[in-house]
């Protein structure tokens, strides 16, 4: 008896029971088939347009688990795919016949608070690190959504409310444990294996398993002054350049997020303009809550806003605000661009287009990242744009596969009328399921994009770890 599985080119592969059972001997975890009751609840991630179905699930318990994974699928040329968080928008956690690399069950966290670094497993997801850290004042940077998995956020290159002040994600790691695609299992520093190092702030899955990450912190909270203020979308144009003029000026602490989408039916919003086009900007100080309310008094004050919840809260709840308008479930499409400015024709643009969106969940974001990360040098890391100072996201979001064409026709002409806007590069865990080679190179650029596939021949050179935004040359 044999279990077929995909295998790395593109044949299926038959392993035998014996096989099978020696992998579940040495492996401490679960081996998940179709046929077993958790099996469909560990192969679905966050975004429903994604339904592919693995062979094989190995649940892994620990870094002992992964490398058993690694070298089953490397000994028998299995495809392969490694689930973290399962919040890729491109669904890279699922392969289709393969053997998934389950990681969610890894999720221990420890702090050093005198060290200011944090230790986390690869399963974690933002909301684990920040609750641990946050018991210490401390915290890095991290995305927006608390269900977010640290591992592809981190690879991938990473942005969130501590950007300005420090960087991309990736720009704050001290170490990495990585299994390769020979099984072993490696540290990743400045001082350790350096270009594995380097390709792996921002390079994405293409290296190997990244199993654990230390992460520097920085003094955070616990109470920063953060939330949201919202205006009617007939007043966009006008709050947006507000956004434009405010935000270039913000100090660092302050991290500006202008959101333009149909106001979800939120406690927050009066009834009024539920269903309705609205435009918001989130705002995130982390200094001095003082300082903070005297340099949004102006914004605050800015027009006839319909709602403002801006306050003084705990930063694990601001790092949750956006998690209503992401759950797990729901058919997403990502387009995105890096913006180095917000000008006159963007906003134009944003605001016809956010006119346009007829679900109630799609909606058009731009993110503030300029600062800290513009001082590095161009090849300081592979998550590299350092010209960017602004993310513009192109998010589509519905309910039924009816609707997919109608919604992703909306978010690929807004993608389109905004690209004379920015800056030609893009953010890779932004890229959805049919961006290919030229979309990762736009990411990345010619010359890291070179350096990224040098790296891969040599620490990969059969390509194991495939099921990713490849970097591998063509």
């Amino acid at each position: 008896m044999t279990i077929q599985l995909s295998g790395l080119h593109g044949k299926p592969v038959d392993v035998t029971a014996d096989a099978l059972q020696a992998f579940k001997a040495a492996f401490k975890g679960q081996l998940l088939t179709p046929d077993d009751a958790a099996y469909d609840e560990t192969r679905r991630i966050w975004n429903a347009m994604i339904d592919r179905r693995p062979s094989l699930i190995a649940r892994c318990t620990g870094t002992a688990d992964v490398v058993q994974a690694v070298h089953f699928a490397r000994r028998h040329g299995v495809l392969n795919s490694v689930r973290g968080g399962g919040h890729n928008i491109a669904g890279l956690a699922v392969c289709e016949g393969g053997l998934m690399i389950d990681l969610s069950l890894l999720r221990g966290v420890w702090v050093d608070a005198r060290r200011r670094v944090v230790q986390a497993q690869a399963g974690c997801t933002l909301g684990d690190v920040d609750r641990e850290t946050q018991v210490h004042g401390l915290a890095t940077v991290l995305g927006f959504v608390s269900a977010t998995g640290i591992a592809g956020l981190t690879v991938g290159g990473g942005f969130g409310y501590l950007t300005r002040r420090e960087g991309w994600t990736c720009d704050n790691l001290v170490s990495m444990e990585v299994v390769t695609a020979a099984g072993e299992v490696q540290r990743a520093s400045e001082h350790e294996n350096a270009e594995l190092f380097w390709a792996l702030r921002g390079g994405g899955g293409n290296f190997g398993i990244v199993t654990a990450f230390e992460y520097r912190l920085v003094p955070v909270g616990p109470e920063i002054l953060g939330g949201a203020i919202a205006w009617r979308g007939e007043d966009a144009k006008q709050v947006l350049e507000t956004f434009r003029e405010f935000s270039a000026k913000a100090p660092r602490e302050l991290t500006c997020v202008a959101v333009l989408r149909r106001a979800p039916p939120a406690p927050w919003l009066p009834k009024e303009v539920h269903g309705q086009p609205i435009v918001a900007i989130f705002v995130c100080h982390s200094g001095k809550p003082e300082d903070g309310e005297a340099l949004l008094a102006p914004l605050r004050r800015f027009g006839r806003p319909v709602a403002d919840i801006v306050a003084r809260r705990p930063y694990t709840q601001m790092q949750s605000l956006l998690d209503a308008t992401q759950p797990k479930g729901r058919r997403y499409y990502w387009k995105s661009h890096y913006l180095a400015r917000i000008d006159e024709r963007l906003i134009q643009l944003a605001a016809e287009h956010a006119g346009r969106i007829r679900s109630p969940h799609s909606a058009i974001l731009m993110f503030q990242v300029q600062g800290a990360l513009n001082e590095r040098p161009a090849g300081y890391s592979p998550a590299g744009n350092r010209d960017a100072a602004y993310v513009l996201n192109i998010a589509g979001s519905w309910e039924q596969a009816a609707e997919d064409a109608q919604h992703t026709g909306w978010a690929r002409d807004c993608f389109e009328a905004t690209r004379e806007c920015g800056t030609g590069g893009t953010y890779v865990n932004f890229l959805t399921e049919e961006e290919g080679r030229e979309r990762i190179a736009a990411a990345y650029g010619a010359a890291d994009l070179k350096r990224l596939a040098a790296i891969k021949r040599e620490v990969d050179p059969d390509n194991l770890f495939r099921h990713t935004k490849s970097v591998a040359a063509a």
